[in-house]
């Protein structure tokens, strides 16, 4: 069994954090999530996504763009899953990035581009 993936210190300042994660769970500002969610500098939305990445849809993706950020992170669990290009066309219509990982990975690059201050949202699932 993988063991918690704790972040080094980061600064705050800039919103919510996620100060661990482990698979099935993510630790944003001492919360613990254990289903899907999304994470910005300020909002946090419990209960998104799918179980499973390879249901992500169109409907998952606007809750996402619906908080105007200026990149997107999709985590998609324990393994990187690309979901069919219809989902995130959107995203891409509009110049948006949107990068897909593992979500130990997309925590981690979440961490990295809030702290400099960018307008980023991640979008976690959790299986």
């Amino acid at each position: 069994m993988l063991g918690v993936m704790k972040f080094a210190e980061a600064l705050s300042e800039n919103g919510n954090l996620i100060l661990a994660y482990e698979p099935g769970r993510v630790l944003v500002d001492d919360r613990a999530y254990t289903e899907g969610l999304i994470v910005t500098s300020e909002h946090i939305v419990p209960g998104w996504g799918p179980a499973c990445a390879e249901d992500l849809a169109a409907e998952h993706l606007e809750a996402i763009l619906d908080l105007d950020p200026q990149v997107i992170i999709l985590g998609t669990g324990g393994t990187q899953v690309f979901p069919d290009q219809r989902v995130y066309l959107p995203a891409l219509q509009r110049g948006l990035g949107v990068e897909v990982m593992d979500t130990g990975a997309a925590c981690r690059t979440y961490n990295i581009l809030a702290s400099e201050g960018r307008k980023v949202a991640a979008g976690l699932i959790m299986c």
